[in-house]
């Protein structure tokens, strides 16, 4: 989340858009994906293979706080 771009907190985000949100390019999405099974899963817009891909943006959102409170439980545990 980039603090100068929020988002909504309801609806749908393209592919595109989560890639320049999180800061990773399309590959990098993929790999996230593939290596976090909790990782939001996508909604696609039609079975071609050039069929929009979105994402619901709330999910995402819960997933990177999710993240954020396991680092900062690690953190103080580590303390």
């Amino acid at each position: 989340m980039h603090p100068n771009h929020p988002t909504p907190s309801k609806g749908l985000i393209r592919q595109p858009t989560l890639c320049h949100w999180l800061d990773v390019t399309r590959s990098g999405l993929a790999k996230l994906q593939a290596k976090d099974s909790t990782f939001p899963k996508p909604i696609k817009d039609g079975d071609s293979r050039q069929a929009a891909v979105y994402y619901v943006v709330a999910e995402v959102e819960v997933w990177l706080q999710t993240k954020i409170a396991k680092r900062d439980n690690v953190q103080e545990v580590g303390a």
